[in-house]
């Protein structure tokens, strides 16, 4: 898996503060996305065990408390990509006590894959549904169309 950007403290994806990954690699190529130079999953930076040693050590890190982690992209349920996101978010789980984890899919909950679901099991959070320009609003709190729902897992 590549990432494109690591925010060690982020207040705007999620609540509260947070350590938010955009990986990369995206198929549904939204009209309209936000964040069009995540699409390819060759593009940014490899994702590496010193990556993540990174995050869980961000995570438990004492002087600025962060309540969980985000990760969003591209597309972190890009079947690519499901391999190392299954590993990071059983380490955060294990490794970070209280810690939550929200996610971002462009996939929808119905249509996951058994693999995809598999994620699941360990996240907090799924924010689903493809980027819809015609229903994009600006209002909305941690989704950008209305289409996307928040699911509390």
């Amino acid at each position: 898996m590549n990432y494109h950007q690591y925010y060690p403290i982020d207040v705007v994806n999620g609540p509260g503060t947070r350590a938010t990954l955009f990986v990369s690699g995206c198929e549904h190529q939204c009209r309209g996305c936000y964040n069009q130079s995540t699409w390819d999953p060759r593009s940014g930076h490899v994702f590496d065990r010193t990556m993540e040693d990174r995050i869980i050590a961000d995570l438990n890190d004492k002087r600025i408390v962060r309540r969980g982690l985000s990760l969003s992209g591209g597309d972190p349920l890009l079947p690519v990509n499901l391999s190392a996101i299954l590993t990071l978010v059983k380490r955060v789980k294990a490794e970070c006590a209280g810690k939550d984890i929200w996610l971002w899919t462009g996939y929808v909950l119905d249509e996951l894959s058994d693999e995809q679901r598999a994620v699941l099991a360990y996240i907090d959070v799924l924010v689903d549904g493809k980027f819809e320009q015609s229903l994009a609003d600006p209002s909305l709190v941690f989704r950008g169309s209305s289409n996307q729902i928040i699911r509390l897992l």
